[in-house]
């Protein structure tokens, strides 16, 4: 079932706790396209109800097209026709803005009696020219989206995992990209933000601490992403097939596999991990 941003949960269940035999809960940005959309997709099929959350529109500031409210719905659609039941509701939102994304992971909170995972997948990509030469709208776009929407989801879904009863888990899991520890010519603001997710989630890990809760982040490599092709684009190459060649593997890597071990991550099997930043790159970090 989709939903307005305003009213994408419902009533709270007793006490705002999770009811025994209710399905682990998932808050997913960036979950129109690629790999948030795989992300969501998997979880659904792994039994949990994911709000899936996405801009769902294009952003002025950028010139290439951004997921539609269609692809969106779509992506609920399919989850109820793999699953069987609503898996996955959405709704929409931006990640810039704060006060949104806070009432919406708490209204999945009291909709659905539990929260278990915050993923920030939400990113766009500028760039293709020096940095003194990127325009300042899209430079902010990219640090705003990029890094301020991943600080601006944990800052709305750490206080409600912290309100479970000890002992305690839950998990936030960020995108971040091998371009967090890569200089790439020509995304200069992409790379910034990127690294700031990296360090953000090293110290959230820390400040968590031993409550329970995990603060982890993946590093994709050149995924077939709405982002690679535009990066395909702003590096002047015919198709974003031709960074295969950069990595070890000779070949793109697919959403699903990034998805993968976000599911992991978002999982019980990964307790003993946090601050960790793990590439999914086919071995272009090597």
């Amino acid at each position: 079932m989709a939903t307005d941003a305003a009213n994408a949960a419902g009533a709270a269940g007793p006490g705002g706790r999770a009811v025994t035999g209710q399905p682990p809960v998932a808050v997913i940005t960036g979950a129109g396209r690629g790999i948030g959309a795989a992300t969501a997709l998997l979880l659904a099929r792994l039994g949990w109800q994911v709000l899936a959350i996405d801009l769902a529109a294009d952003d002025p500031s950028l010139p290439y097209p951004l997921a539609s409210r269609a692809q969106l719905d779509r992506l609920a659609a399919d989850a109820a026709a793999e699953t069987g039941r609503p898996s996955i509701e959405v709704a929409v939102a931006d990640v810039r803005d704060a006060g949104l994304l806070s009432e919406l992971v708490r209204g999945a909170q009291q909709r659905w009696g539990r929260l278990d995972a915050a993923i920030a997948a939400a990113g766009v990509i500028a760039g293709g020219v020096p940095s003194w030469q990127l325009p300042a709208d899209q430079q902010r776009t990219v640090l705003e989206v990029n890094l301020v929407g991943v600080i601006n989801l944990a800052n709305a879904a750490i206080p409600v995992l912290l309100e479970q009863p000890a002992p305690r888990s839950g998990r936030f899991i960020a995108v971040a990209s091998a371009a967090a520890s890569r200089g790439l010519p020509m995304l200069a603001a992409y790379c910034a933000a990127k690294a700031g997710v990296a360090g953000f989630v090293r110290a959230l890990a820390v400040e968590l601490g031993e409550s329970g809760i995990t603060a982890n982040a993946v590093s994709p490599g050149s995924t077939a992403t709405g982002i690679l092709d535009e990066s395909a684009r702003l590096y002047g190459l015919s198709s974003a097939t031709e960074f295969a060649q950069q990595q070890p593997m000779h070949r793109l890597l697919e959403p699903a596999e990034v998805a993968a071990l976000l599911g992991f991550l978002a999982g019980p099997d990964s307790s003993g991990l946090t601050g960790a930043v793990i590439p999914v790159d086919g071995g272009l970090a090597l």
